[in-house]
């Protein structure tokens, strides 16, 4: 009875809390994995002096997160190529999902208490004192660790919001003229100063830097669209992806790839790929729940 007690106070707040770790830490299996280490905290806990269930939880999955994060970090520094979060497309995520992947990005340039109180506070809404309780600290502080968050965070939201439409537009655009190779269909739709960033973590071929400028992200383009002429992938379909317009494709050896698009003014200002096969296994998992791959065609209709 003590189990189901729990249980049942604990479920309706799993997805929730998931979310916050995530967001914490970039990768769901180290979020699941915080979120059920601390439902096996709560199970032991005295529930009955709990008030606020909720508000107990989240101090407890923010703090298992700061854990788990310091020793992620140091797992980065290591890391080869750019990093990038495990993608969740939209199945996964809230459809009000305001943490896109340049925010995402912009919170791992801060420090772990940094992130916490950035993202209670200013993604969550909890008050300044729930946050210095969370983090150990006292409430003047939490709100200087929260000031500079903002600081560092401000560039990495959009000026203006991409309709769901023209972002899924832009992504077909995007998606064609980079399988058929047309670099001037693709010129029309890049910025100036667009940057393409590619995770294959060590284990699949990708850039080991970001590259940045029109001219590099082209050639880069250029090059994809030449070994896909012997070595085709299929697209799987069109989502969001952290909260950008993007892809899912099946390439030539049967992996999957993400590719997420930030858009502003109407032109690509980033792209980001993910091709680590450890950080696309839960997403290969639903892939492979949807039956065949679908053609190109069909996927633009049914986003």
């Amino acid at each position: 009875m003590g189990g189901a007690d729990a249980a049942a106070s604990f479920d309706p707040l799993r997805g929730k809390l998931v979310r916050t770790a995530y967001r914490m830490l970039g990768s769901m299996a180290d979020a699941e994995d915080v979120v059920q280490e601390a439902f096996i905290r709560w199970m032991g806990a005295d529930r009955a002096s709990v008030d606020l269930p909720e508000a107990w939880l989240r101090r407890t999955v923010m703090r298992l997160s700061l854990d788990v994060l310091k020793s992620a970090q140091r797992r980065r520094e290591t890391y080869i190529g750019p990093w990038l979060p495990e993608p969740v497309v939209e199945a996964e995520a809230e459809a009000d999902d305001d943490v896109t992947l340049p925010l995402l990005l912009a919170l791992e340039r801060l420090s772990p208490l940094e992130r916490a109180a950035f993202l209670l506070h200013d993604v969550f809404g909890v008050g300044f004192e729930e946050v210095a309780q969370t983090l150990g600290r006292d409430e003047a502080a939490v709100r200087q660790l929260a000031s500079r968050a903002r600081s560092h965070v401000r560039a990495s939201r959009p000026r203006f919001e991409v309709p769901r439409e023209q972002g899924m537009r832009i992504a077909e655009a995007f998606y064609a003229a980079s399988r058929s190779g047309d670099m001037a269909g693709l010129q029309a739709i890049l910025a100036g100063d667009v940057t393409l960033h590619a995770d294959g973590g060590g284990k699949r071929p990708a850039a080991h830097r970001a590259l940045e400028g029109l001219h590099d992200v082209l050639g880069a383009l250029a090059a994809v669209a030449r070994r896909l002429r012997d070595y085709p992938w299929t697209l799987v379909r069109y989502a969001t992806i952290n909260g950008l317009p993007g892809f899912v494709t099946r390439e030539a050896d049967g992996l999957l790839q993400t590719t997420a698009l930030q858009i502003e003014d109407g032109r690509i200002t980033a792209v980001y790929i993910v091709r680590n096969p450890d950080k696309l296994a839960r997403l290969e998992l639903s892939a492979s729940g949807q039956g065949h791959d679908t053609d190109p065609h069909e996927s633009a209709t049914t986003h």
